[in-house]
């Protein structure tokens, strides 16, 4: 099944480094998903998500407020 992944986040620096993350498991592992960045507060408002960069998946918000480790995203993304 084809996971829909999205980052919310303004842009900043540990926004960056999630999207970094992310990126780098879907390729390494062949994981077929489609990654979009949101960048707008607006949208990022109507998830309720305080603090960024949050991690969904499928609709989901499974992160939210720091950078996951390469390990978790694999987990989450099995």
């Amino acid at each position: 099944m084809n996971k829909i992944i999205k980052i919310l986040g303004t842009g900043c620096t540990k926004c960056k480094a999630m999207t970094s993350v992310v990126q780098d498991v879907i390729s390494e592992n062949q994981i077929e998903a489609s990654l979009e960045k949101v960048e707008d507060i607006m949208e990022i408002m109507k998830y309720n998500v305080m603090s960024t960069p949050a991690l969904v998946i499928n609709d989901e918000i499974l992160i939210k407020g720091r950078v996951p480790s390469k390990e978790e995203v694999v987990a989450l993304l099995k």
